[in-house]
C-alpha cells in the first residue's frame, strides 16, 4: 500500500487528490490528510509545515518520495497517468519539472495561512528544543 500525504485545506491539492481518488485502482493508496492529523507524518520525521510544503508518500517498502517524486510514485499506478510518468522521467524533463513543482510549492506555502501558521509553530518547536 502506497500512503500519500496531502494538504487537504489546499483548494487545489484537495482537488487534485480528489481526481487520483476517483481513477486509482482499489486497494493501492492510503489518502491521508496531514490537516486532519497533523502528526501523521512524525514516523518519518517530516515535521507539519514541510508536510503540508511538499507532496509526501511512502511506498510499500517504506521508502519516502518527495515533491515530484511522490507524484511519479503515484502516475505510475494509474493507467491514465502512466504516459505522464514516463514522459516527466526523462532525464532532460525531471530536473525542469522538479524545479518549477518547488518554486510553485513554495509560492503556494507563502500564500496559505494554515501553512504560515503551522511554520511558526514548528520555528517555536525549534527554538525551544535549542533551549534544552
Amino acid at each position: 500500500m502506497i500512503r500519500v500525504f496531502y494538504d487537504g485545506k489546499c483548494g487545489l491539492c484537495r482537488r487534485e487528490i480528489g481526481h487520483y481518488k476517483r481513477v486509482a485502482p482499489e486497494g493501492v493508496f492510503e489518502w491521508v490528510d496531514i490537516t486532519v492529523d497533523p502528526s501523521a507524518t512524525q514516523h518519518l520525521g517530516i515535521s507539519y509545515a514541510d508536510g503540508l510544503r511538499l507532496l509526501h508518500a511512502e511506498d510499500a517498502q517504506g521508502q519516502l518520495h518527495v515533491g515530484v517524486d511522490a507524484f511519479l510514485l503515484i502516475w505510475q499506478q494509474i493507467r491514465r497517468w502512466r504516459i505522464v510518468a514516463k514522459i516527466v522521467s526523462l532525464p532532460i524533463i525531471r530536473p525542469v519539472v522538479n524545479s518549477a513543482y518547488r518554486a510553485f510549492a513554495a509560492w503556494r506555502f507563502k500564500r496559505l495561512a494554515h501553512c504560515q501558521i503551522a511554520l511558526k509553530a514548528n520555528d517555536g518547536d525549534k527554538k525551544q528544543k535549542e533551549l534544552l
